[in-house]
C-alpha cells in the first residue's frame, strides 16, 4: 500500500514543468545510400520521456533515427541529422525547465555530400573530409540560466574522470555516465549501469538495471536538484 501511495503521488512531482528529451542515434550522409552514425537505440531516451510523462510533465522528444514507438502523449519530433537535431533542440529550448541529451549525437560529419550514390568501380580509395558537427550540449550550458541540463557520457575508459570532465565543460547539472565495455549496460540492450554524478561532484553509482528504472533515479535526482534550488532561493 505505501508503495502504491508513493508510485500515483509521484504523478505530481512535474505538474506544470515542460523537459526537452533528445533520444537514439544522428545519421550524418555519405550519399544517397550511406551514412555515418552508431549504435544509440534510443531506448534510454524513450525511458526517459515515458517516465517524466507518468510524472507529469509535458514532454518534448527529439528523437533521432530509432524503431521505438514514441511514448503517448509526449510532443515528438523526428530527426536524422545532427544539424536538424540542434535546430529543432534550439528552437524548444525556451519553452522549457530542462533538457535531458540522452541521444547520441555525432560529433563529425561529412564536409562533402555526394548526391548519387558513390561506385567502387571508379576509385580505388575513398578519403572522406569530416568536419565538426555544433555541440548542442555546450551551447546550452552557455544559454540555460536557471534550467536543469543533464547529459549522458558513455565511455570505454576512464569513466569518471571524463564525466567529471563533461559536467564542467559543458555546464551541466547532472551527469549520467555508463562505461559501454560492461555487459548489459550501453548501446541497444534494455538495461544499464550508470553513475549519477551532480554539480556538487557527489556520484551515486547504481548496479545494473533496467532501463526504465535508471529512468525513475534520473527523474528522482532531478527532483532533488530542483527542490534544493527552491529551498536556496527561498532563503536568500
Amino acid at each position: 500500500v505505501e508503495y502504491l501511495e508513493k508510485l500515483f503521488q509521484s504523478r505530481d512531482d512535474f505538474l506544470g514543468k515542460t523537459f526537452l528529451v533528445t533520444a537514439g542515434p544522428t545519421r550524418e550522409r555519405l550519399d544517397t545510400v550511406r551514412f555515418f552514425s552508431n549504435y544509440s537505440s534510443g531506448k534510454m531516451g524513450y525511458a526517459l520521456a515515458e517516465e517524466g510523462g507518468w510524472r507529469g510533465a509535458k514532454i518534448i522528444l527529439v528523437s533521432g533515427p530509432s524503431s521505438l514507438t514514441p511514448p503517448g502523449g509526449v510532443e515528438f519530433y523526428q530527426v536524422e541529422s545532427a544539424q536538424e537535431m540542434y535546430d529543432t533542440v534550439m528552437d524548444k529550448f525556451p519553452q522549457v525547465d530542462g533538457v535531458l541529451m540522452a541521444a547520441a549525437v555525432s560529433d563529425y560529419r561529412p564536409a562533402r555530400h555526394w548526391q548519387n550514390k558513390i561506385k567502387k568501380e571508379s576509385r580505388e580509395k575513398l578519403v572522406v573530409e569530416l568536419v565538426q558537427n555544433p555541440d548542442i550540449l555546450k551551447e546550452l550550458g552557455e544559454k540555460k540560466a536557471n534550467k536543469i541540463l543533464v547529459g549522458f557520457c558513455a565511455e570505454t575508459k576512464d569513466l569518471e574522470k571524463e564525466a567529471r570532465k563533461k559536467l564542467i565543460t559543458k555546464g551541466l547539472d547532472l551527469v549520467v555516465a555508463n562505461d559501454i565495455t560492461l555487459e548489459g549496460a550501453g548501446f541497444e540492450v534494455d538495461t544499464n549501469i550508470v553513475t549519477l554524478i551532480d554539480g556538487d561532484l557527489k556520484k551515486e553509482a547504481l548496479s545494473k538495471r533496467s532501463k526504465r528504472e535508471v529512468a525513475q533515479k534520473v527523474w528522482d535526482k532531478i527532483k532533488w536538484l530542483m527542490e534544493a534550488r527552491k529551498m536556496t532561493r527561498e532563503m536568500t
